[in-house]
C-alpha cells in the first residue's frame, strides 16, 4: 500500500465500544472492522504471544481470560490518585498502578515480563486497528483523523487522546465533541436513518442527548443554515452504560450470595463472566420485558444458576443513575437559557439512550415531546467526525454541496482561571463560552521586591481551587523588583478549535517582558509520547508476524486437510510414489500446530512456511493424480505392474 488517501477518517473512539467513517462523493460510510461490524469494541488483549482488539478482545474478556484491557478511555488524563479511578480499580480484572507523577499505569503480563502502559497505549491501539480497518476499505495508506471526545473531557484528557493518535500513526486534525458531531450528522441529513437537512429555513434548538458506555454529555446546539453553535453543554465522564452493568451485576452478586451462601465476587473469572452476561440481559431488555441469566460454574453443586430478571427490576436498580441524567439535561437547558418547549427535537445518541425508561422520563420532562431516531445512536458521532474530516481535509472550492459552507462553534465545558489571595478562583473563560476564544487580565505583586510569580492554572465551578481540577502551573521568574502591586502581570488565555488551551504570562515594566506557556503536569512529553511510538512499532512488527503465521496456518491446515481426504479416497490405498511424498506430513502437522508461533524472525517463517508449502504441493498433486483415476484392486490385472504416468515427477527434488 503505497498510494496516501488524500483526505482524512473519522473516528469515534469509544468507552465500550468505537466507530470508524469516511465521507467520499457526498456521502457518509461507516466502515466495517476484519469480522464486518460496523462497531468494534474497545478492547485489547495480551494473550499468550499476541495483542488482539477489538471482538476477539472482547470474546476473550467475555470468558474470563485475563489480559484483557477495557475502559482505557475511562482512564486517559486521570491521575492515579483520583476518587473516581480508584473506584473503578476494583472492578477492573487487571491491575493499574501510579506512574510517576501520580499517572495511570496499567500492569499487564505479557510474554514472560509485566508492560506498564499508560491508557494512551491502549487506546492507541484501538485507533490502529480502525485506521487498518480504513486502509483496508480505502485500498490507501490513511494518515489523518478527525477524533471525538465527551464534551466535558477536560484539557488533559484531550491531549492525551491527540497523544493516542500520534502514537497509532495518525495526525488528528481536530479533536471534535461528540454532541457536536452527532448534530453535524443530524443537521446535514447524513447518515443511516437520517432524512432531509434540518434548520435550512429557519433556526432551530436542539438537545443531544448522547449516553454511551462510560461517558455521558448533553449539549444545547443551535442549527441555522449550516452553522452549528453550541450554547451550553453538560455531562459526566464518568456516567454510563457500565453503570448500569454494575447494578445489575451487583444485584445478581447479593442473590449468588443471599440464595446459595456462595462468594462469586471474590473470583475474578467469574465476575467478568457474570459481567458480560449482564450487559447482554441489559440489551435484550430494551426490547423485551423480561430476560433470563443462566450461567455454569457457579454452584457447587454443578447445577446452573437461573435468574429471571425484569425490566422494572432493572428500572429500579438504576433510578438513581436516571436522575442523575435529567439533572444533567436541565442544567444545560439553564446553562443555554432555554425552556423545555422551545427545544426543536431532542437526538438520542449512544447504546444506552435505548433504554426504555429513560426515554419516558427523558420525553416526559419535554412535555411529551417524541423523541429523534433519525440518526443511528452507534454510528451518529462517528459519520459526524468524517464528515468535518473531509471538510478539514479539503480545499474550500472542492467542498461537497452538502458540506459547503459548515460551520462548528463549540465551547468550553468547565470555566477556567488562575488561582488567588489563598485559594480563591478567580475565572479568565467561563464555561459555555464559544471557542476559539482568547482572555487577558492582569494582575500584581503582593509583596515588595517580588522576583517571580507563580501561575497556578484551574477548571471547575467551584469558588476554591482545592475543589476544583488543576490543569498546570509555572513560574514567570526575573520579574521587575518594586514595590507590592506596582509590577503589572498581564495573563492571557487562548482556547484553540480543539478546546486545548494554551497560557501565556507577560511583565511589562520599564520595557521588560517575559512570556511562557504552561505545561500541565499531565501532558505527554515529546520524549514520552515517541517511547510510545517505538513500542507501538515493536507490537506491529510482532503483530506483522503473528498476524501472517495465523494466515499461513488456516491455508496450511486446508491443505493438509484436502490432502488427507485425498489419501483416505483413494482405492487400495496410496502408492509407493505417495506414501515417499507423505513422510513430512507428521511433522509438518506438528510444526504448524505448535511451533509455527514461535516464529518471529520474518526470515525464518518465510523459509520455513516456503518449505512446507512446497512439500504440501507436491504430495497434493500426486494424490490428485491418482485420486483421478481407478487404480486397480488386488488380484486384477495390472496388480504390481508399473504406471508409467507415476515417473513424470520421479526426478522431482524433495
Amino acid at each position: 500500500m503505497t498510494q496516501d488517501f488524500d483526505g482524512a477518517i473519522g473516528i469515534d473512539l469509544g468507552t465500550t465500544f468505537s466507530c470508524v467513517a469516511v465521507f467520499l462523493h457526498n456521502q457518509a460510510e461507516v466502515i466495517p472492522n476484519d469480522l464486518g461490524n460496523r462497531t468494534t469494541p474497545s478492547c485489547v488483549a495480551f494473550h499468550g504471544d499476541d495483542v488482539l482488539v477489538g471482538d476477539a478482545a472482547k470474546n476473550l474478556a467475555a470468558r474470563g481470560v485475563p489480559g484483557v484491557i477495557y475502559d482505557a478511555k475511562r482512564m486517559i488524563g486521570h491521575r492515579f490518585s483520583d476518587k473516581s479511578l480508584q473506584e473503578d480499580s476494583k472492578r477492573w480484572p487487571f491491575a493499574v498502578a501510579a506512574g510517576e507523577g501520580d499517572k495511570v499505569l496499567i500492569q499487564v503480563p505479557f510474554k514472560g515480563e509485566t508492560l506498564a502502559l499508560a491508557p494512551e497505549q491502549i487506546s492507541a491501539k484501538v485507533l490502529a486497528y480502525l485506521r487498518e480497518c480504513a486502509e483496508k476499505h480505502l485500498g490507501k495508506r490513511v494518515t489523518k483523523a478527525v477524533i471525538t471526545v465527551p464534551a466535558y473531557f477536560n484539557d488533559a484528557q484531550r491531549e492525551r487522546t491527540k497523544a493516542a493518535a500520534t502514537i497509532a500513526g495518525l495526525e488528528a486534525l481536530r479533536v471534535v465533541n461528540e454532541p457536536t458531531a452527532a448534530a453535524l450528522c443530524y443537521g446535514l441529513g447524513i447518515g443511516s436513518g437520517a432524512g432531509e437537512s434540518h434548520g435550512t429555513d429557519k433556526a432551530i434548538d436542539v438537545v443531544v442527548f448522547d449516553f454511551g458506555g462510560g461517558t455521558f454529555d448533553v449539549s444545547v446546539i443551535t442549527i441555522d443554515s449550516g452553522s452549528f453553535a453550541v450554547r451550553a453543554t453538560a455531562g459526566d465522564t464518568h456516567l454510563g452504560g457500565q453503570d448500569v452493568d454494575t447494578n445489575l451485576l451487583n444485584h445478581v452478586l447479593a442473590d449468588i450470595q443471599k440464595r446459595y451462601q456462595v462468594d462469586a465476587a471474590a473470583n475474578p473469572r467469574l465476575v467478568a463472566k457474570l459481567r458480560a452476561a449482564c450487559e447482554r440481559v441489559k440489551r435484550a431488555l430494551s426490547h423485551s420485558t423480561s430476560e433470563e441469566l443462566a450461567m455454569d460454574g457457579i454452584l457447587p453443586q454443578g447445577e446452573e444458576y437461573l435468574l429471571t430478571l425484569s425490566r422494572a427490576k432493572l428500572e429500579e436498580l438504576n433510578a438513581a443513575v436516571f436522575d442523575k441524567c435529567l439533572e444533567v439535561v436541565k442544567r444545560a437547558l439553564k446553562d443555554a437559557a432555554l425552556k423545555p418547549d422551545e427545544i426543536a427535537e431532542v437526538i438520542l445518541v449512544g447504546g444506552s439512550s435505548r433504554i426504555p425508561r429513560l426515554q419516558e422520563r427523558l420525553s416526559a420532562l419535554f412535555k411529551g415531546k417524541r423523541l429523534s431516531n433519525s440518526v443511528h445512536p452507534d454510528e451518529a458521532v462517528a459519520i459526524g467526525a468524517a464528515v468535518q474530516a473531509s471538510i478539514l481535509s479539503t480545499a474550500p472550492e472542492q467542498q461537497s454541496s452538502r458540506t459547503a459552507g459548515v460551520v462548528l462553534m463549540d465551547v468550553v465545558p468547565l470555566s477556567i482561571g488562575v488561582e488567588i489571595d489563598k485559594g480563591k478562583f478567580d475565572v479568565l473563560i467561563p464555561r459555555n463560552t464559544t471557542i476559539p476564544y482568547k482572555a487577558t487580565k492582569e494582575y500584581s505583586t503582593v509583596e515588595d521586591n517580588q522576583e517571580d510569580v507563580d501561575i497556578v492554572v484551574y477548571e471547575g465551578e467551584r469558588p476554591q481551587t482545592k475543589h476544583n481540577h488543576k490543569l498546570g502551573e509555572f513560574a514567570l521568574e526575573g520579574i521587575t523588583r518594586a514595590p507590592q502591586g506596582d509590577p503589572t502581570i498581564t495573563v492571557t488565555f487562548s482556547v484553540d478549535a480543539d478546546g486545548l488551551l494554551t497560557i501565556t504570562a507577560t511583565e511589562a515594566l520599564a520595557n521588560k517582558s517575559k512570556s511562557l506557556t504552561v505545561e500541565s503536569s499531565e501532558h505527554l512529553s515529546e520524549a514520552e509520547v515517541r517511547q510510545m511510538i517505538e513500542m507501538a512499532a515493536k507490537f506491529q512488527k510482532e503483530d506483522a508476524a503473528s498476524l501472517r503465521a495465523d494466515d499461513a496456518r488456516a491455508a496450511l491446515q486446508g491443505q493438509f486437510e484436502e490432502l488427507d481426504r485425498l489419501v483416505a479416497r483413494l482405492p487400495g490405498g496410496p502408492s509407493a510414489k505417495l506414501q515417499k511424498r507423505l513422510k513430512f506430513v507428521p511433522h509438518g502437522k506438528e510444526w504448524l500446530a505448535r511451533k509455527l508461533d514461535q516464529c518471529k524472525d520474518t526470515a525464518e517463517l518465510e523459509g520455513k512456511l516456503g518449505k512446507l508449502t512446497k512439500l504440501l504441493e507436491k504430495a497434493l498433486k500426486r494424490a490428485r493424480k491418482e485420486s483421478s483415476r481407478k487404480r486397480p484392486r488386488a488380484g486384477e490385472a495390472g496388480e504390481g505392474g508399473n504406471d508409467s504416468s507415476e515417473e513424470e515427477d520421479s526426478n522431482e527434488d524433495e
